[in-house]
């Protein structure tokens, strides 16, 4: 669970991943991803495009047309048509004015209006989100404005105005409560600023910023609010001309050299050497690639047998993974117990598969050892609290069956000879046969209960075992497979490179109709961190290996994903686990356990991670009866 209550951003991972797809697709680079920051720019060295949070307003027709437009500024204009070499020169000329901060934002502004001209001719579509932007950008201004007057900001006033007079719809717009002062300057801008819309290119958008500033720095001092980020960082060592050139650029060798060889007494071996078998087939998950890029040696003469085209990514090796335990003892005697009920086994995700942010995660399985006493007698007591549930949901889930099974089927073409002949008069081909089914039809259906075992869950694992218990006994008595697993991150063990995650199997699908087996339900304990993504993850794969017609994974939590370099972006992965989870036909169900009355952004929370297929319990301690209905409902959704 996230700790920190003061945090209240929140993130809409509909509008995230559309942003990424958009920035992936626009800009032609897969390996460009999208981030929410500080303003919007891309960053050469870390290939990210960013929306400005600026756009994180509660109208969410502006708030998407906002970051889409952010979005299109970079990926459709500054990539392709920004003039890098114009932007070195640019930012090595501020860093000797006196006003570098009013420099930086009147070239973003004026740079950007060439863009958007640029954008909306090659795709109209546009139009519409940045006709909302300056908008909404145009009431900011004003109110950035009168705010700059009161507080005695001179070239902040400036700067607004001359926003609001370049995207005027009326050519002399007036400015109540404005100084004088500045709607002088103003008028002494005007020409150069005018000009800004007959500008081809990077570089006269440059020589604009350069004159206006020269114009002022004598008599202002530089701004104080940031109203735009620079569009590009990191392109000091840039040598394309444009952002998109220098992305894909390829390096010439270091030399030139070329070995002549005789190609007739050179030896050729034509040889196939096959590395794929079904074990590594990982077509469905992210490669992890060994490339090589040579930039230094000899050219020759000598010819392959065949020619093909290739790429850097070219998988140049077949990926080798396993898994490990540690043994008690240094010998391997045969006596040695092959059962795992005692043991932990440590598997390492190998960094693919399982989202980019859980790329050091390792999955380690711990097992329920046999009960004790105190947890026999601990789990009897919660069997009693929630008899009554399971007694009204078992004999219902019972009843439906047993209707299923005697309930004739009518209306068939033969069979017994129905009592209402009717049809034989009014009907061209009647269907007055009917036959009583034989036999009931089981419940296809398996289960995962993930529950988070982070450390905020102390003061509600008691009251969540009661939940736990629950759905152990109603599946264990329909004789449905099922299986319980706690998850967490062991923070106190996490160094670079290494995230160890537990999943505690405290039932299996192998051993869940074992009905002295439920004690083993009181071993679960708040841990540490919880990696939701990477857990939910593990969980589905388990779950897609299963043969039932139906699939659902419940997942117990009680907060956001909160682990080592998680927090941002735990809710979005998570996000993305569901997803592929109901793509592979598996029913992903969030349970959110709260303290008291639940919040609009712990709400909001679990809409983004799970869409509409979540619940929200206000309090532990009627988890029961809210957990009952929606275990009935998915029941009866199978029969």
């Amino acid at each position: 669970m996230k700790f920190n209550r003061w945090d209240d951003s929140k993130i809409d991972t509909d509008l995230y991943m559309q942003l990424q797809d958009l920035t992936t697709v626009l800009s032609n680079q897969a390996d460009l991803t999208f981030e929410y920051r500080h303003g919007s720019f891309i960053d050469f060295a870390e290939h990210i495009a960013t929306g400005s949070h600026h756009w994180d307003v509660n109208e969410r027709t502006i708030k998407k047309s906002g970051y889409k437009s952010d979005v299109f500024l970079r990926a459709l204009g500054t990539l392709y048509h920004s003039d890098l070499h114009a932007i070195r020169t640019l930012t090595k000329d501020t860093s000797e004015t006196k006003l570098p901060k009013f420099s930086v934002q009147l070239f973003t502004l004026l740079e950007d209006l060439r863009l958007e001209n640029i954008i909306i001719n090659q795709r109209p579509g546009t139009k519409r989100d940045f006709t909302i932007r300056h908008n909404y950008l145009n009431h900011y201004f004003e109110t950035q404005r009168l705010t700059n007057v009161t507080r005695g900001y001179p070239l902040d006033e400036l700067f607004c105005l001359i926003y609001l007079l370049l995207q005027a719809d009326q050519p002399d717009p007036s400015y109540p409560r404005a100084s004088d002062r500045q709607l002088d300057q103003l008028e002494t801008l005007k020409p150069l600023l005018y000009s800004a819309f007959d500008v081809i290119s990077t570089k006269d958008v440059t020589g604009i910023t350069e004159r206006v500033t020269i114009m002022l720095e004598e008599n202002y001092k530089d701004m104080f609010n940031t109203y735009f980020a620079f569009p590009i960082t990191h392109h000091e060592q840039t040598e394309q001309n444009t952002l998109f050139d220098e992305l894909t650029r390829t390096d010439p060798l270091e030399n030139n050299t070329r070995e002549d060889a005789d190609q007739e007494d050179s030896e050729y071996i034509d040889e196939t050497f096959p590395t794929w078998h079904r074990e590594n087939q990982n077509s469905d998950r992210k490669q992890t690639f060994l490339q090589f890029e040579l930039e230094s040696g000899t050219k020759t003469s000598i010819k392959g047998g065949s020619a093909r085209e290739t790429e850097d990514g070219d998988q140049a090796m077949a990926e080798i993974q396993g898994s490990s335990g540690k043994s008690e003892k240094n010998d391997f005697p045969d006596t040695e117990s092959l059962d795992k009920e005692n043991t932990t086994e440590e598997r390492g995700t190998n960094g693919s598969g399982y989202g980019e942010d859980n790329q050091y995660a390792v999955a380690i399985d711990k097992y329920a050892t046999v009960p004790t006493p105190e947890e026999n007698q601990a789990y009897e007591e919660a069997a009693g609290a929630i008899e009554d549930h399971k007694r009204r949901l078992a004999t219902t889930i019972e009843k439906v069956l047993e209707h299923k099974m005697n309930a004739p089927r009518k209306n068939l073409l033969f069979g017994r000879l129905s009592k209402n002949l009717l049809p034989v008069a009014t009907d061209e081909n009647p269907r007055i046969f009917y036959k009583k089914n034989e036999e009931s039809q089981a419940i296809d259906a398996a289960f995962t209960l993930l529950v988070d075992c982070s450390a905020s869950m102390h003061n509600k694992m008691d009251e969540t075992k009661l939940g736990i218990t629950l759905f152990h006994e109603v599946l264990n008595q329909l004789k449905i497979p099922h299986s319980v697993i706690g998850f967490w991150e062991e923070a106190n063990d996490v160094r670079e490179g290494y995230y160890p995650n537990y999943f505690h199997h405290v039932h299996q699908f192998k051993d869940s109709f074992y009905k002295k087996n439920g004690a083993a339900i009181m071993q679960l304990k708040p841990q540490e961190d919880n990696r939701d993504g990477f857990s939910i993850r593990i969980a589905a794969e388990q779950l897609a290996e299963r043969r039932e017609k139906h699939k659902f994974l419940l997942v117990f939590s009680d907060g956001e994903p909160a682990a080592v370099n998680y927090d941002q972006n735990g809710i979005i992965d998570t996000n993305v686990a569901v997803s592929e989870a109901r793509k592979r036909g598996i029913d992903v169900i969030g349970m959110f356990l709260s303290e008291g009355e639940i919040d609009e952004r712990e709400d909001s929370t679990m809409q983004n991670i799970y869409g509409k297929e979540h619940l929200m319990i206000p309090g532990v301690n009627q988890l029961p009866e809210h957990f009952a209905p929606l275990l009935k409902r998915l029941l009866l959704r199978t029969i």
